[in-house]
């Protein structure tokens, strides 16, 4: 089975030298070293996740690595500033495999819609299906169609997809 590989779906994000992103719903890190490379020493990556004890796993890790431009936030992105971002601050933010997590999505959009600067990209991988053991139960699966509508409805319009691997897709939104 072919899941997504940081260093392969990253490509298709377009993040340049000095860019801002976030990373909503860092879980462990999992994208954290190909974001901080692809923003480089200019950069910023913040690394927002619910869970503390992963935003300390992951401030760690980025310690060891010698990430710099790395900033860990614990976030609720279901409560009014809850990422605890400034407004408009950055070029991207990206979801994986986390909206099919968040149970007020209308609330979550509506704060990350608020950090992103208009023109700025919301990239999104999510389960395309349900795997034995991994990702979404059947009724918190949400289609790239679903995804879309919900998105629309909240400031972003799609801007292209593309391939995430062999269990989800990739949609890459502009704000409006």
């Amino acid at each position: 089975m072919k899941f997504v590989i940081p260093e392969v779906v990253s490509t298709h994000f377009h993040l340049h030298e000095g860019d801002k992103v976030a990373d909503f719903g860092a879980g462990s890190g999992f994208f954290m070293k190909v974001l901080s490379q692809a923003v480089g020493p200019e950069g910023r990556v913040y690394a927002c996740e619910i869970q503390k004890n992963l935003v300390t796993k992951i401030g760690d890790l980025a310690h060891t690595q010698g990430l710099h431009n790395i900033d860990t936030l614990w976030c609720d992105l279901e409560a009014n500033n809850g990422s605890k971002l400034p407004s408009d601050e950055l070029d991207a933010g990206i979801l994986v495999n986390t909206l099919f997590q968040i149970e007020d999505r209308p609330a979550a959009l509506r704060e990350i819609g608020r950090t992103i600067r208009s023109g700025g990209k919301l990239l999104v991988v999510d389960w395309t299906d349900t795997v034995p053991g991994l990702g979404p139960t059947p009724d918190h699966l949400i289609t790239a169609d679903d995804c879309t509508a919900l998105l629309e409805s909240h400031g972003f319009v799609l801007d292209h997809d593309f391939p995430a691997g062999e269990h989800h897709y990739g949609l890459a939104f502009r704000k409006i």
